[in-house]
């Protein structure tokens, strides 16, 4: 068996990672797009092409299943993607839904790309799932490439953090596979009493899900 999964460059090794852990019996195969990063500035049809010619190379190497390991890359693209390749595709999108039934403030905040939220998908996520709870939506901008390139996020992430704090958020959402890595951070800026969800985890779940369906049905067949 085996999984394709990409992102704009190392973010996608977040999501990689629970996978390995869930699925140890996978063969995976990630495609950084590290010459076309970051996607959190890019018009959508730019990143709808990538997603696209990034999915025929990895179904060219036999992958059964792709995820989307890129927040920005699953709102732009991946409804594209399940119309014009018969694979399953399993993205990831910022974790609102746990986020509004843990906050005890009803504040939520998320740091995303900028493109993902101002796109259509992560409007009806946010609208379907914080209906009960304020969203503070904030543009991570620069911290995708302090990932990549390893420079410190910190000034950034004093600049960002804040902007959800002072509006009494008590939860934050990493809506970017990248800001993982900058979990720590974070942390140590927000305190201990403020709550941070990784989606990662739970994509990974879904990707079992659904590969045990998809194995399921073969066997029935």
């Amino acid at each position: 068996m085996r999984i394709g999964v990409f992102d704009s460059g190392k973010g996608g090794l977040s999501v990689l990672k629970e996978l390995k852990v869930l699925l140890p019996e996978v063969e995976f195969i990630y495609f950084a797009d590290t010459e076309h990063c970051p996607y959190g500035n890019k018009p959508v049809e730019y990143i709808i092409d990538r997603a696209r010619e990034i999915t025929r190379n990895l179904l060219s190497e036999g992958c059964e299943c792709i995820v989307v390991a890129c927040n920005t890359a699953t709102a732009a693209a991946i409804e594209t993607l399940r119309r014009e390749f018969d694979v399953p595709f399993v993205g990831i999108e910022p974790a609102i839904k746990p986020a509004a039934a843990i906050s005890k403030t009803k504040v939520v905040g998320v740091l995303a790309t900028a493109n993902t939220l101002k796109l259509e998908k992560y409007h009806r996520t946010r609208d379907e799932w914080g209906k009960d709870v304020k969203v503070i939506e904030v543009p991570g901008t620069g911290l995708v490439e302090c990932v990549e390139q390893g420079t410190d996020a910190t000034p950034l992430l004093r600049k960002y953090i804040p902007m959800m704090l002072e509006q009494n958020a008590d939860v934050i959402v990493l809506g970017c596979t990248h800001f993982p890595f900058l979990e720590e951070q974070i942390r140590a800026i927000a305190g201990a009493d403020v709550s941070i969800i990784n989606p990662a985890p739970a994509v990974a779940r879904r990707v079992a899900e659904v590969m045990k369906l998809k194995t399921e049905t073969t066997i029935t067949k």
